[in-house]
């Protein structure tokens, strides 16, 4: 084996190993499975996440006040050489695009530092049957979060 058939074949090791790695992190979302959430008063936000397979996760989500849609969104959390990402199209918006900070057996958090609204996305597994989302970033000069405590309900 000569020396460029060596390197070429250490890099192409290497970087197998990494999108494995990366593949492994999306698995590690596994808790974020399912169908979530929240009520309060007429408003009703649904969020549901299939399981995570080849390094994929997909997920939608609904708004309706009594009965009428207010809006919805569909979001992948896909792996991609660079890292993981959180892929979001919302209704009558751009996508947007955020890079994993950190996930955990029980939390991720994906950022984007140049979007306008949010900049960071966060999950945390409360307990089995609840988890809390969140979105933050700045409004009006100041930094803003916005928190969704779900429960788990039933897929329908």
């Amino acid at each position: 084996m000569n020396l460029l058939t060596l390197i070429v074949a250490s890099v192409a090791i290497a970087a197998a190993s990494r999108v494995e790695s990366v593949q492994r992190d999306v698995d590690r979302l596994a808790w974020l499975s399912g169908c979530w959430e929240l009520r309060s008063g007429s408003r009703l936000v649904e969020e549901q996440w299939m399981v995570p397979r080849g390094g994929l996760m997909l997920g939608i989500s609904r708004t309706t006040r009594n009965d009428s849609i207010v809006e919805f969104e569909h979001v992948r959390i896909e792996t991609r050489p660079a890292g993981v990402f959180y892929v979001a199209l919302p209704s009558r918006q751009a996508m947007a695009e955020f890079k994993a900070a950190s996930i955990g057996d029980s939390s991720a958090i994906f950022e984007n530092p140049v979007h306008d609204f949010p900049k960071r996305i966060m999950y945390r597994r409360a307990n089995a049957d609840s988890i809390v989302a969140s979105i933050e970033g700045p409004r009006g000069g100041q930094t803003r979060t916005i928190t969704y405590p779900y429960r788990r309900v039933a897929c329908r």
